[in-house]
């Protein structure tokens, strides 16, 4: 992501009863005619795409991009075969009211992408744009992609910075001066807060690092380990996430890390929250770093949900996308719902 980018013009950031039925003068349950009426309405409201006949909608589970409801077994007097599938839409179909994009622009764009992530967004292209939506709400330097290729201006500093001190009866710190950008802060306090809600506590060991002392952490890493190690576990100055403020270190900030309470909770429980395992385990080849299941970096909750959902969980592969492609979306984005986040 080209660092001429204008970031300062960024958006802003009783029991279980059975239900009763009202019985209609006519015999038929007030309840079955509603049920009836409120898939199409929802369609004429843009809510839902119409898949024609009795063809399924797509609908939105926390964990999964889409639940298709699968359609009822035939009988005797079965209806001929409805459209269900976003592949039998033509290519002129806009999948989604908040962007002026076809059906078809989204196939050629995904043309040039791994088959398996094209074909993840094409299976659920109205909730993949949603949420499309959502992070381009969001301020654009949350996205930018960090590494060995793509670093950092050695006078790149957060604006929002915060003094974590501020928050010292809130969260636990292993190390004095530590800072984060203000944005992710809610968010952080939230997690924070339901993990010790649930007996697990998330201490802090690092945050946000000058250029200048990666500079230094960096070399210090090359006297102690030699160059070919540090660079599979440290960064040069300029390719740290930390840099951005948006990164935090848990924990001991050693492997066995992935087995602590704290640890486990994270890799379970932190994308709710926007947090995402920076290098996962498996995956050096395409990170440039070995597995550390203690460093996360906030790329907030549409973002998590867009790795989860359509990028097999990969935060390299979802910012490697966004920083192709982000112009290309945000061109075609014209929101016309209130945002969520």
């Amino acid at each position: 992501m080209p660092w001429a980018k204008p970031w300062s013009n960024s958006p802003p950031h009783k029991r279980n009863e059975p239900p009763r039925t009202v019985a209609r003068p006519g015999g038929t349950p007030l309840a079955v005619v509603l049920a009836l009426l409120a898939p199409a309405a929802l369609t004429l409201a843009g809510c839902l795409p119409d898949f024609g006949g009795t063809g399924t909608t797509a609908t939105t589970g926390e964990d999964t991009p889409g639940n298709h409801a699968a359609r009822p077994a035939g009988g005797a007097e079965e209806a001929p075969p409805a459209i269900t599938a976003w592949d039998d839409l033509p290519d002129s179909f806009l999948p989604h009211r908040d962007f002026t994009l076809t059906l078809g622009d989204l196939r050629e764009l995904l043309a040039g992408e791994s088959s398996r992530i094209a074909e993840t967004i094409l299976e659920s292209p109205q909730e993949f744009l949603g949420l499309m939506g959502k992070a381009l709400e969001m301020p654009r330097d949350l996205f930018v992609l960090v590494d060995k290729e793509t670093p950092l201006p050695a006078d790149y500093v957060p604006r929002d910075l915060v003094d974590l001190t501020k928050y010292q009866d809130r969260l636990t710190l292993n190390r004095e001066g530590l800072s984060l950008r203000k944005i992710l802060m809610p968010d952080l306090l939230a997690m924070v807060e339901e993990a010790a809600r649930e007996g697990v506590i998330l201490d802090l060991s690092s945050t946000y690092r000058s250029y200048a002392y990666q500079e230094w952490l960096f070399q210090y890493w090359v006297d102690r380990i030699g160059q070919e190690r540090a660079e599979r576990s440290s960064a040069r100055p300029g390719s740290s996430q930390h840099q951005l403020g948006t990164a935090i270190d848990f924990g001991s900030v050693t492997g066995p890390f992935a087995e602590h309470p704290a640890g486990r909770w994270l890799a379970e429980k932190g994308w709710r929250y926007g947090f995402s395992l920076s290098y996962p385990q498996g995956y050096e080849d395409v990170t440039g770093y070995i597995y550390e299941p203690w460093h996360f970096r906030y790329i907030s909750r549409p973002g998590t949900r867009l790795e989860r959902f359509f990028f097999d969980g990969i935060q390299q592969y979802f910012l490697e996308f966004w920083d192709r492609r982000e112009p290309f979306f945000r061109e075609r984005y014209h929101s016309t719902s209130p945002s969520r986040w």
